[in-house]
């Protein structure tokens, strides 16, 4: 790893955690949206993330095992993805224009999957990883400031 590595690594992580705030704001935005483009209401969306590393299951044998640690490149996001997996909800609001008109859930709405307690969580979470990742810039940054101090003299 070269003299910028961790930040490099940690720059990955800063952007990644970005966008997934900015699609946890969308989802919060969506959470009261009955209709879609596509039909339906909003489906929350969420991001998957993967590690980036140039040859995850190959070693070389020319590199001393002291040397190939498993150390990755970061992380990169490999997909936003819609959550089809969780129910949408469901109110009882004859008046509201989405309402069922007949069927055993009429007078119903049918809502967004999104919890804003789940939300609000991710959303801790991702503010949490940003802040780690830009105390390692710092740190490095510290770091690589006092090395060059040291040379200095």
């Amino acid at each position: 790893m070269g003299i910028f590595g961790s930040m490099n690594i940690a720059a990955t992580g800063l952007s990644a955690n970005r966008l997934r705030l900015d699609v946890i704001s969308d989802n919060m935005a969506n959470v009261n949206t009955t209709r879609t483009n596509e039909g339906g209401p909003y489906k929350r969306s969420r991001v998957i993330m993967r590690p980036m590393v140039s040859s995850p299951y190959w070693r070389s044998p020319f590199l001393p095992e002291s040397m190939d640690n498993g150390l990755g490149k970061g992380v990169r996001v490999a997909e936003v993805q819609k959550d089809t997996s969780t129910e949408p909800r469901f109110i009882y609001d004859p008046t509201h224009p989405d309402a069922m008109l007949s069927g055993p859930r009429e007078g119903y709405v049918e809502m967004p999957n999104v919890d804003v307690v789940t939300e609000m969580v991710d959303m801790i979470s991702a503010s949490r990883s940003y802040e780690a990742n830009a105390a390692i810039i710092e740190g490095a940054k510290a770091m690589f400031q006092r090395a060059l101090d040291i040379g200095a003299r």
